[in-house]
């Protein structure tokens, strides 16, 4: 796993930079959102405690919050995914050997890859037809379709870093001597 505090350990190829930066560019992009939502927030929380001083909340505050937090979501998806930060239950594979193991990792993320070429599709059908008919939010008017589209972005990098790990597992598994998971190596 790299350096075992969740950095995954990059492949040096050019493939492997790439999807290892848009991983990174991604989670990023969704921590700075994430901070700025909770800024947002706290200055809309004190002006809402001060409206007795002449302040108040920040207009479409909840808008905001709702079109950020679902770009998070999708923007940690890819970065979650190639560090391996989705929840494991291993109560019986770690009594199996390293190629067994292998090839639950095959599997796992195959069908990790199906998932998120699914969502992805049909993400992208829900953004064109926000697009299509114009739908707005209540309070600021802001186009629907926006967010959407800006969650799309991380859905299609989940798609990429979804292959990638898959490409990787099956490498793995096909080695003559896979590592087993329980030492971190290889992934």
């Amino acid at each position: 796993m790299g350096d075992g505090e969740g950095t995954p350990e990059m492949d040096e190829t050019v493939v492997g930079r790439f999807v290892f930066g848009i991983a990174k560019l991604a989670a990023i992009a969704g921590g700075l959102v994430l901070t700025a939502l909770v800024l947002l927030m706290v200055f809309s929380v004190i002006g809402r405690a001060l409206i007795w001083a002449g302040l108040s909340s920040i207009h479409g505050d909840y808008e905001l919050v709702e079109a950020g937090v679902g770009f998070a979501i999708f923007a940690f998806l890819p970065w979650a995914h190639l560090t391996r930060g989705h929840a494991i239950v291993s109560i019986f594979t770690d009594f199996a050997g390293a190629r067994i193991n292998a090839w639950i990792l095959v599997v796992t993320d195959g069908l990790m890859l199906v998932v998120a070429a699914f969502l992805t599709w049909r993400h992208g059908l829900g953004t064109i037809d926000k697009f299509n008919y114009g739908e707005t939010t209540l309070l600021l008017r802001m186009p629907l379709w926006w967010s959407y589209a800006a969650g799309l972005v991380g859905a299609g990098a989940f798609v990429i870093v979804a292959a990638y790990v898959l490409a990787r597992s099956v490498s793995v598994a096909l080695s003559s001597d896979p590592p087993h998971p329980a030492n971190g190596a290889g992934h």
